[in-house]
């Protein structure tokens, strides 16, 4: 059997729509903290900046509109194959009336070369997530000579795509899982769980290659519990393969882009990823793509977040400090929530409380900028911009901003109350989303009941938490209803004040 989009879709899933979601790696404030990190200059960005921004692959549109939104004198393009994504992705940008984003439906194996290559501007960022990894040869070359073609110079793209050797021990079930969907199933979801099921049995049955190491095992046990659509569009593609980081940067240097850092900021403190040992040996080597192979040899790491530039400009050490210096920060929890132990590859790590206890405490009333934290009178000791941005910003518990917020305006409103609409349901409350906002140019990644709940404070007054719940779960238990409830009930507590200060909802004395 064969899914209903392989007539056109040359093995690329195209008869299920990709679950929406949006990714903070994405964002252009964030890569350009990415690129300072890295030690090159990357895209100033300021509020006025009219910066122009392409998603490759862009799905639904959702995390190109959040930007779009949030940024308006940005210019947002988003590419995809799938003509129901570009329709969704249209619609949903007509009923926010959002004007500054443009959707495209291309073939990214032609566009470079054909007609539809002239609707496509010239861009400072152009950003894909996933996509290298699930298509073909002549496609990854389109996509090479589209970003040459419309990258400008000094212009980021970042890419994700599923890496080796971190998805080495997968890689047999993956296919097991896609030849036996195809032999069970029609639709390319249902061939999907039918692949997952048969997956599942034979890791009961103890099936020698699927008691692989920690990473296939947990990738097993979370088959069950994947949106179906999800799981469609990573092991169904025809073309599905993982890559090294050495490839990559080979294939891209076509478009004449360098690799400078990872968009996980946390992966560019090496002394974090690797032991005393294997620092040693990372010691050997000056070539920055062969120090990547050697930490990827030892961390194991089954997705690769890459930020390139096209053409370079390093910076020296004090050079990036003062950039790094002016960047707005923002804290994304209450103080008393501020996790200080996270994990690393080499353990546990703990943020020094007497140097960032202060700082958290500040961010705590009000957004700073990095220079300011550091002039703080209570520091027990001195530390550097890239210091505090990386441990923040790394951990997700406080984001780049541009500006203080202002009061979310009608395009902010409307867009965050149709994606609820479109996006929120019952079994997805814990996907990717995000809340767009005003003022900051930097969008609130968060699940998608958070985005439900915002959307209802928004539009209610008189806050409901247990109608809420009934509504989202009419059709489950009770005790389901009442747990959700209570999920509710600490949203509105812990996280609708942050919407507020960051620009997503309407300020406590605006809100009624």
């Amino acid at each position: 059997m064969i899914s209903a989009g392989d007539s056109w879709g040359a093995g690329y899933v195209t008869d299920i729509a990709y679950i929406p979601g949006y990714y903070p790696n994405q964002s252009p404030l964030h890569l350009h903290l990415a690129c300072l990190l890295g030690g090159v200059s990357g895209i100033d960005i300021t509020p006025d900046t009219a910066l122009s921004y392409l998603e490759l692959g862009c799905g639904h549109g959702f995390g190109a509109l959040v930007l779009a939104a949030s940024n308006p004198v940005w210019q947002v393009t988003g590419i995809d194959f799938n003509p129901a994504h570009i329709a969704a992705a249209r619609e949903l940008a007509a009923e926010a009336g959002i004007g500054n984003a443009t959707f495209i439906e291309a073939d990214l194996a032609s566009l470079a070369g054909g007609p539809l290559s002239r609707d496509v501007p010239a861009v400072d960022v152009a950003t894909m997530h996933g996509l290298w990894s699930w298509v073909a040869d002549p496609v990854r070359e389109g996509i090479v000579a589209l970003l040459d073609s419309k990258v400008r110079p000094g212009g980021v793209v970042q890419m994700s795509y599923n890496a080796l050797p971190g998805w080495q021990s997968a890689m047999g079930m993956q296919r097991l899982l896609r030849e036996a969907g195809q032999r069970l199933a029609t639709r390319s979801d249902r061939q999907a769980e039918a692949g997952a099921e048969t997956v599942r049995a034979l890791a009961a049955a103890n099936a020698g290659h699927l008691r692989g190491g920690a990473f296939l095992q947990s990738l097993v046990e979370r088959l069950g519990a994947h949106n179906r659509a999800y799981l469609a569009h990573e092991y169904m593609t025809t073309a599905w393969r993982p890559c090294f980081h050495a490839d990559v940067v080979a294939a891209l240097a076509g478009a004449k882009l360098d690799w400078v850092a990872s968009a996980q900021l946390i992966e560019n403190f090496t002394t974090l990823m690797l032991g005393d040992e294997a620092l040693k040996i990372l010691g050997r080597f000056d070539d920055a793509i062969m120090r990547e192979l050697v930490k990827d040899m030892c961390l194991n790491r089954p997705l690769r977040q890459d930020v390139f530039v096209r053409g370079a400009r390093r910076l020296s050490n004090g050079e990036r400090d003062a950039v790094l210096s002016e960047v707005m920060l923002a804290l994304l929890c209450p103080p008393d929530k501020f996790e200080w132990e996270f994990e690393v590859p080499t353990g546990k790590a703990d943020l020094d409380r007497s140097f960032f206890g202060p700082i958290v405490e500040a961010l705590g009333e009000a957004p700073r900028r990095v220079r300011d934290l550091l002039d703080l009178p209570k520091l027990q000791r001195r530390g550097s911009p890239g210091e505090v941005i990386g441990m923040l910003v790394g951990t997700q518990q406080v984001t780049r901003i541009l500006a203080p917020a202002t009061e979310p305006d009608a395009r902010v409103r409307r867009l965050n109350e149709a994606a609820a609409r479109r996006f929120v349901r019952i079994d997805n409350l814990s996907n990717s989303a995000a809340l767009a906002t005003s003022g900051t140019g930097a969008p609130l990644s968060c699940p998608m009941l958070d985005l439900f709940v915002a959307s209802k404070l928004q539009g209610s007054p008189a806050p409901d938490a247990a109608a809420w719940a009934n509504a989202l779960g009419a059709d489950r238990p009770e005790a389901e209803r009442h747990r959700l409830q209570t999920f509710i009930n600490r949203l509105m507590n812990e996280r609708a004040p942050i919407w507020r200060r960051l620009g997503a909802l309407p300020s406590a004395s605006n809100a009624l």
